[in-house]
């Protein structure tokens, strides 16, 4: 009977202390007497109770570790970078991830700190901005050749945010803001500039549409003119009396019109009844005379 009992108790003792499950993306590290023995991958597995033993478990996740630097740029600006780095323990170096290193997220600090105050101080603060992708993969070479060797993997390093003093934050945005401004006075003085040159151009337009039709109304003037002397002649007015009666009519009409304006004061002075004819005949004199000085001093008139 007692045999059975020991052997009972042997068994229940195996079941509860020799029996662990390992569950799923985790390794189990199994010692015995202290020495490493194997690896259990995630299921249930039976050991020796008191000699066997399971060391620790390692997690085959990925997991990140967000480390904040602060480093200066080349243009001795001060700036708070966050970097985000995401490794896993490799499957085919448990044992050197368990046993060689006993804090790998301290590790890949140091690592981070390193390489980000190597490369940062050789930019200036723009060029940190805009080069951070460089940056980010400076840092995942640099923790790869150190962190495979202790049996982990990066799989990705992300300068998430950079961060610069607030004075220098604002001095940028003030910056920014005059450079926009300086583009927006560009503008406005391009605008402008077309403003004028079109009113310029309408205005020359104007001008010589206004010539062409004065040009045009006193062409139609003297064709009016000669078809008038034409007229007259053919009705047995010789061309002085026509002339004549025209310059009176064109007299009388100037007359006319001044006297529509009610605000104009008009003036008539006494005249003979050859008025016209007399001024005709010294308008004749005045243009003969004109013409006799020209011939005269010809060098003068040109």
């Amino acid at each position: 009977m007692l045999p059975y009992i020991l052997l009972l108790v042997l068994l229940l003792v195996i079941i509860f202390f020799g029996l662990f499950i390992v569950k799923q993306q985790q390794i189990a590290v199994v010692e015995r007497f202290g020495k490493f023995l194997n690896t259990r991958s995630p299921g249930i597995h039976l050991l020796i109770p008191l000699v066997d033993r399971v060391a620790g478990r390692v997690n085959l996740r990925i997991q990140q570790l967000d480390v904040l630097v602060e480093t200066k740029t080349k243009d001795d600006v001060f700036v708070q970078m966050k970097v985000s780095v995401q490794y896993m323990v490799l499957t085919t170096a448990v044992f050197d991830a368990f046993y060689r290193l006993e804090n790998p997220q301290a590790q890949i600090t140091s690592y981070v700190f390193d390489t980000v105050r190597a490369e940062v101080p050789k930019l200036r603060l723009d060029d940190v901005f805009e080069k951070k992708d460089d940056i980010a993969n400076a840092i995942k070479r640099e923790l790869e050749e150190a962190m495979n060797t202790y049996g982990y993997g990066i799989i990705k390093a992300l300068v998430t945010d950079i961060d610069p003093d607030d004075a220098v934050k604002n001095a940028m945005n003030r910056i920014n803001a005059a450079e926009r401004e300086k583009v927006a006075a560009e503008y406005d003085g391009e605008a402008e500039r077309i403003r004028i040159v079109a009113k310029a151009t309408a205005e020359a337009e104007s001008k010589r549409l206004q010539g062409q039709g004065i040009a045009d109304q006193r062409r139609e003037i003297a064709r009016g003119l000669e078809e008038s002397v034409e007229v007259l002649n053919k009705v047995g007015i010789n061309s002085q009396e026509a002339s004549a009666l025209i310059v009176i009519t064109q007299h009388y009409d100037t007359l006319h019109a001044i006297s529509e304006n009610t605000q104009s004061n008009l003036i008539l002075m006494p005249n003979s009844p050859n008025a016209a004819s007399n001024m005709l005949n010294e308008l004749v004199t005045s243009f003969a005379v004109g013409n006799e000085v020209s011939k005269m001093n010809p060098k003068k008139s040109e």
